[in-house]
């Protein structure tokens, strides 16, 4: 019986030889060296897709003292789209930036849960650390730990000391309410999201700065908790009131929990009640009907998160000056 041979996969060795380079040639490429000549990178840039080359982190690490990977730690709350959509951003940065990406799930806001996430990171020996703190109670938590690595904090809506490393929460409030308000609406309703959330207490900040600017009135809702169901009883408590004419959810899930509770109570949108969510999630724009809401560029958020972090990992600075701005998407709902 004859046994197949071991395949190997190729190695710097025979990327050199494909390119017509050294093999520490090849070691400077991977290493982004500046002393390499561009038509000779591309040489070796192709070979290595030809040959699909893939470096060995251990190597690397043993040359560079660098492992090339962002941690990321997440609260439990990171399934929700904000936090969920910023944890993707910030992979997809990464992977463009030549980075590989960890990620621990801290189950629970607990100071233990949190240093265990935290501890995982550190034994991947994580050159850099994002982390995604929507909610106040885990800001909280973190602020008595030491990450021991360059970091990045996301807090969602500029509680932070990171400028520029948030999307403008307070502006797309305002966007929405400025919005209704141009359709000749007078008295607006705030489905309110938790207030332990950075994003729900700005956007609701934003709320009441635009009605007072825009001399309507403001009607803030009880907390939800950024579900369908959630905004569904709200709206059932609330919209009784015939003189409330227009909504604006803290998040398209409670908006989508308006739109039910609107249909049970005879009230027709846009007819008779415009509903304005947040976030753009994937299915807004097949709710019945489709909703208007506030666009976060969660993608541009994550080049600055990355961005940042990887000159803090080479000793550099960067600074954004503004938040990134939000969009107001319209459709049927107003």
């Amino acid at each position: 019986m004859t046994q197949n041979a071991e395949v190997r996969a190729p190695g710097v060795r025979e990327v050199a030889a494909a390119a017509g380079v050294s093999r520490q040639t090849v070691s400077r490429v991977l290493n982004d060296s500046p002393r390499i000549r561009p038509e000779t990178r591309e040489r070796v840039l192709a070979a290595m897709a030809e040959l699909q080359f893939r470096p060995n982190r251990a190597a690397r690490m043993l040359t560079t003292a660098r492992s090339r990977t962002i941690g990321v730690l997440a609260s439990s709350a990171s399934s929700l789209y904000g936090p969920a959509s910023s944890l993707d951003a910030v992979e997809n940065a990464a992977r463009e930036a030549g980075y590989f990406v960890t990620v621990a799930h801290a189950p629970s806001p607990a100071e233990e849960d949190l240093l265990a996430a935290l501890g995982h990171l550190v034994d991947q020996s994580v050159d850099g650390m994002v982390v995604i703190a929507p909610q106040q109670r885990v800001q909280e938590a973190m602020a008595s730990v030491s990450f021991g690595v360059p970091t990045v904090e996301l807090h969602g809506a500029g509680t932070g000391d990171e400028a520029g490393l948030f999307v403008d929460q307070v502006e797309g409030a305002r966007l929405a309410v400025r919005h209704l308000v141009r359709k000749g609406h007078r008295k607006i309703l705030h489905v309110c999201g938790p207030l332990d959330w950075a994003e729900a207490r700005a956007r609701r900040e934003g709320f009441l700065l635009e009605t007072e600017a825009s001399d309507a009135e403001g009607v803030v809702s009880r907390e939800g908790d950024w579900t369908a169901a959630s905004g569904a009883e709200i709206a059932a408590e609330v919209l009784m009131d015939p003189s409330i004419t227009a909504v604006f959810s803290s998040n398209d899930q409670m908006a989508l929990g308006v739109l039910h509770a609107a249909r049970l109570a005879g009230r027709r949108v846009p007819d008779d009640l415009a509903v304005v969510g947040f976030d753009d999630v994937p299915e807004a724009a097949f709710f019945a009907p489709p909703l208007t809401t506030v666009r976060q560029d969660f993608a541009e958020l994550g080049r600055r998160c990355v961005t940042r972090l990887v000159a803090l990992i080479e000793g550099a600075e960067v600074a954004f000056d503004d938040p990134v701005a939000p969009e107001l998407v319209p459709r049927s709902s107003t």
